[in-house]
Parts: structure tokens; C-alpha cells; sequence
């Protein structure tokens, strides 16, 4: 399974960066390039354990739908999601935030599977792996 790792520091307390990376509308005013909105499950607000939100998006010029559940929440430093219904065959993705000095190293690892076999292999050497 690939495994994507993106660390960023943030010069803000690992509270605000925790509660920053699950808000929704916040999520939905960050994405705007792929015009990115909730559209199903919690559509505003903080996600908790528990809840589920779908994703539209428009991705290679493609209005796709990717539902995922919150599986994990230890607060603040960490939560799970995982893909239950979209492009992917599988998708699990881990927010992790680690108190440094005067903020917060925000990392992302999403560990994934890509559909349809050999054109799924290309298909993350080409763009997801990017």
C-alpha cells in the first residue's frame, strides 16, 4: 500500500491546529481550486468520532464523491479517517500533531490502494505520488 507523508509547522498551539484540520468549513474555504464542498453526513462544524462526511470535488476535470468515517479521534493529537465509499479502493488517512517548541508539526500520512490493478499502479507513479 503507498504511503504519502507531508509534514508542515504551524506557529500556532496544537489546539488550534487540531481543531483547524477537522472543521469542515474550514476544510471546504482551503480547497477551493478543486471546488471541494461536504455534501453528505456532517456538513459543517467539528468532526468527531464517529461521523461521516462526503466530498465533492472536481479532480483531472472530474466531479468525483469520496465518503470517509472518522475512526479515531484521540484530541489533540490525532485522528483517523478512512475512505468508505470512491475513487479509491482504499484510503486511510492519519492527522498527527506533534507540540514543538513555540507550535505545532502538523503531519498527514495517507496510506492508499488504487483501483484497477496495473493502470492503478501508473496511475499513483504519474500523479499521486507527486
Amino acid at each position: 500500500m503507498p504511503v504519502i507523508k507531508h509534514q508542515q509547522f504551524i506557529k500556532a498551539p496544537v489546539t488550534v491546529c487540531f481543531d483547524l484540520a477537522r472543521n469542515v468549513d474550514i476544510h471546504t474555504q482551503t480547497t477551493s481550486k478543486t471546488k471541494e464542498r461536504a455534501v453528505g453526513g456532517v456538513t459543517e462544524r467539528l468532526l468527531e468520532e464517529g461521523d461521516m462526511v462526503t466530498w465533492e470535488a472536481v479532480h483531472f476535470g472530474i466531479k468525483q464523491k469520496l465518503t470517509a468515517r472518522v475512526i479515531t479521534m484521540e484530541k489533540p493529537y490525532k485522528f483517523v479517517d478512512i475512505m468508505l465509499k470512491g475513487a479509491f479502493h482504499s484510503f486511510i488517512h492519519t492527522h498527527q500533531f506533534v507540540e514543538e517548541g513555540n507550535g505545532t508539526i502538523m503531519v498527514d500520512i495517507f496510506q492508499y490502494k488504487s483501483p484497477l490493478g496495473l493502470a492503478g499502479v501508473i496511475a499513483d507513479k504519474l500523479f499521486l505520488q507527486k
